[in-house]
């Protein structure tokens, strides 16, 4: 039989979602073991759940909403619970994320968040540190769900041609995350161009960088750092950045020609032919 745990919703949305689940499930009749198998997981699990100790994902909040008939309360607090895992600092990105309707972004080494696979996200993210990768990984691709909703921003993002090469997480992660990039340029509100070698000196040497704009609201820019990011709204910053943006824009090859290079890197540096191709000369 699980200890219970009592917990102080107010503690943080992780606390609060499980008190929460232990009050909905109370109030179904169930115990841990039979909500378990209605929605296909131990009953061990829901007690790490209902106790904090585990990060609750999507797909089990929703599930929890559909078998206990909760109107997607948990669904609803789940963003709040993965958005929580962030960094304090990038708090307010994700605000400005969330809300903007025209995100304009240049990445000078890794592919946007917002466009990353779940295999290259958990590559970059346990880089030099490993604990809580799975709710770290979560959390970023919770916030991909701004581009799903009904109405998503705009998102235009030109990417270094050496964001293509840096092979990160291994050749099928990177083919996988190619093929991702192609996939997402079918939404007409996801623009992808890369920015070639062949542009040499560019605006964009400082490192990568967003631009938000809004339909009530100042634009506001943001800056890349290597513990922490800066945003402003000072006009001055945000003009610059706006009009080295521009002119990354005008540098980089069409829509259609970036799409033409990714799909040629993805066979080419990526594919299956090449893996087979390195094995024979091993």
């Amino acid at each position: 039989m699980s200890t219970i745990r009592e917990l102080d919703p107010s503690a943080s949305p992780l606390d609060y979602f499980g008190a929460e689940l232990r009050r909905l499930r109370e109030a179904a009749n169930l115990n841990q073991k039979q909500l378990g198998a209605i929605i296909y997981c131990t009953g061990s699990l829901i007690g790490q759940i209902e106790t904090a100790r585990k990060l609750p994902t999507r797909p089990f909040a929703e599930r929890v909403d559909a078998a206990l008939g909760t109107q997607g309360t948990l669904s609803r607090l789940v963003s709040l619970v993965l958005r929580s895992q962030l960094p304090p600092w990038f708090q307010p990105y994700i605000e400005m994320e969330a809300r903007a309707t025209y995100i304009s972004c240049f990445q000078a080494q890794l592919v946007l968040g917002l466009l990353q696979t779940d295999d290259y996200a958990r590559a970059v993210l346990g880089t030099m540190v490993r604990t809580k990768l799975d709710e770290r990984v979560a959390a970023r691709m919770e916030r991909q769900r701004v581009l799903r909703r009904e109405n998503p921003p705009l998102l235009w993002s030109v990417l270094s041609e050496a964001v293509l090469y840096q092979e990160i997480g291994g050749r099928k992660v990177m083919r996988d995350q190619l093929a991702h990039l192609l996939s997402c340029q079918d939404e007409e509100w996801v623009q992808i161009q890369v920015l070639p070698f062949s542009a040499g000196t560019h605006p964009g040497q400082m490192g990568s960088f967003t631009v938000f704009r809004f339909d009530d609201d100042p634009d506001i820019a943001y800056t890349e750092g290597y513990e922490a990011g800066y945003l402003t709204a000072n006009p001055k910053d945000v003009k610059d950045r706006s009009l080295r943006y521009d002119h990354l824009q005008a540098a980089a090859l069409s829509v259609r020609d970036s799409a033409e290079l990714i799909a040629r890197l993805m066979e080419e540096r990526y594919g299956e032919q090449s893996d087979h191709d390195e094995r024979t000369l091993a």
